[in-house]
C-alpha cells in the first residue's frame, strides 16, 4: 500500500508543472454549425461545443463534438390549374466527432489552422431533434454505421479578457468508399481560463 502512496505522489508531483504551464490555456466553447454535403449539396445546420488545451506555447490539442438537425426539404410542381408545394421531413442527422492538432499565432486576436481526425455518422431517425434525441445519437454509435473523417480547417479567434468569439472553416472530408469532400462552418463563443 505503500508503494502504491508513493507512486502516486511522484505522479502528482510529476504533473504539477504541467497542471501549472496549462492554467489560462484551457478553452471550452459552444458553436453553430454549418455543414453542406456535397455529394448532394444539402445544407444542415446544429449545434456544438469543444474544449482544448495547451500542449506547448502554441499548439492545442482540441476535441469537439456536433449534432446537426434533420433537414426538410420542399417539393413543389406546376399544372395548368396551379402548382402546390410540399414540405417533407428527410428525417437526415449528423453527428461529427473530431479529435486534433490546433496550432495558432499569440495575441488577443489568433489565427489557427488544425487537422482532426474522427467520425462522422448520417442517420436516418425519425426521432424529433432534441437533447434526448442527441443522446440517444450518441449511445446508438456502436450499433451504427460510422464512417471516418478528417478535417482540414482554419480560422479566427479573438478574446477580450477569458471571452472569445471563434469563426472557423474546414473540409470534411468523409470516407465512404473513397473521399467525399463537405464544408464545414462554425462560429461561437468560448471561454478561456
Amino acid at each position: 500500500m505503500r508503494k502504491f502512496a508513493l507512486i502516486i505522489l511522484v505522479a502528482g508531483f510529476s504533473f504539477a508543472p504541467i497542471a501549472a504551464r496549462a492554467q489560462d490555456h484551457v478553452e471550452v466553447g459552444a458553436f453553430a454549425e454549418y455543414f453542406k454535403l456535397g455529394e448532394t449539396h444539402t445544407n444542415f445546420v446544429g449545434l456544438g461545443g469543444r474544449a482544448a488545451f495547451n500542449i506547448v506555447k502554441y499548439v492545442q490539442i482540441e476535441a469537439e463534438m456536433g449534432y446537426d438537425f434533420n433537414r426538410a426539404f420542399s417539393e413543389g410542381f406546376s399544372s395548368t390549374s396551379g402548382g402546390a408545394v410540399t414540405t417533407a421531413n428527410s428525417n437526415i442527422k449528423v453527428l461529427h466527432g473530431l479529435f486534433g492538432p490546433k496550432i495558432q499565432t499569440g495575441g488577443p486576436v489568433k489565427l489557427f489552422a488544425t487537422v482532426k481526425g474522427g467520425f462522422t455518422d448520417f442517420r436516418f431517425d425519425p426521432v424529433p431533434a432534441s437533447f434526448s434525441g442527441f443522446t440517444s445519437t450518441v449511445n446508438g454509435l456502436r450499433t451504427n454505421n460510422v464512417d471516418a473523417a478528417l478535417y482540414p480547417g482554419v480560422g479566427v479567434e479573438g478574446f477580450l479578457g477569458p471571452i472569445g468569439l471563434r469563426l472557423e472553416v474546414g473540409d470534411e472530408i468523409v470516407f465512404v468508399g473513397g473521399p467525399h469532400h463537405n464544408l464545414k462552418v462554425t462560429f461561437g463563443p468560448s471561454l478561456r481560463f
